[in-house]
């Protein structure tokens, strides 16, 4: 009798196990007031493609021998058109050489999504004279670009801003770019109802991204001995920072009826 009471247990602990991992976690739930406007958006936005950039050969030996973690695509390409041949001559032979004060790597401790950033559009129906519902939808009354942008100056923005769009993007599965435009005209084709002796407000909003953490700096060598090469860096130091990332082609809608003008 233990030994089936055992067995069910055990039957049963991997059956919650298995349910618990088969359940998908999504953290970041699109609200259905969000909607996809990249088929309707009359300006083309371009899609921003960051690809982790992959190390050559001889720039992964150099970063595993780093004593910081180097994250930075644009150090990593630099190193990827770096060379150093080995020579049974090289005894004796010594030589540091500087690159210079990098962004290393990005470390993300929070993302969260603003879907009503920026109020981008306005339609609105004034049917307090009427004597039926009509109905109001989205169409964009002028063009509007939305930036995003660091929270505070940083030396060499350009390479955190990417480390940080990459994260971002990777946690989010969201098209995100710094910048982003909603064409005049575009529209979508969900109705909202306006009743009799009322006005409707339809309400639209860009939302964006926003990603803080912090980002490591330092001073970075190479440093070659003999056959051996390797990478260190000096005087390590580490800086918060924040960003707003605006979604591409994503509009977030809040539709308010009133009985009087807003």
């Amino acid at each position: 009798m233990k030994k089936w009471s055992f067995i069910c247990f055990i039957s049963f602990f991997f059956f919650q196990s298995s349910v618990i991992a088969a359940e998908p976690v999504q953290k970041y739930t699109i609200p259905n007031s969000v909607m996809d406007i990249s088929k309707e958006n009359t300006y083309p936005n371009p899609t921003q493609d960051l690809p982790y950039l992959q190390p050559s050969k001889f720039a992964k030996e150099l970063i595993k021998s780093a004593n910081v973690k180097i994250d930075n695509p644009e150090l990593i390409r630099l190193l990827n058109e770096s060379s150093a041949t080995t020579t049974p001559l090289a005894i004796g032979y010594r030589a540091n050489i500087y690159l210079g004060q990098w962004p290393l790597n990005y470390q993300s401790t929070e993302t969260a999504i603003n879907w009503e950033y920026q109020k981008i559009n306005t339609n609105f129906y004034d049917n307090r004279s009427g004597n039926a519902p009509q109905k109001i939808s989205y169409r964009q009354e002028t063009q509007k670009h939305i930036r995003g942008g660091l929270t505070a100056k940083i030396p060499n923005e350009e390479a955190v801003k990417k480390m940080m769009l990459l994260t971002a993007m990777k946690k989010t599965n969201l098209p995100l770019a710094f910048g982003t435009v909603i064409g005049i005209g575009t529209k979508k084709d969900r109705a909202y109802n306006v009743p009799v002796q009322k006005l409707g407000y339809l309400y639209a909003y860009a939302p964006a991204v926003n990603e803080k953490g912090k980002v490591t700096y330092g001073e970075v060598y190479v440093v070659l001995k003999g056959n051996k090469k390797r990478i260190v860096v000096k005087n390590i130091t580490t800086q918060g920072i924040g960003a707003w990332i605006p979604v591409q082609d994503r509009v977030s809608f809040s539709y308010v009826i009133s009985g009087s003008p807003r």
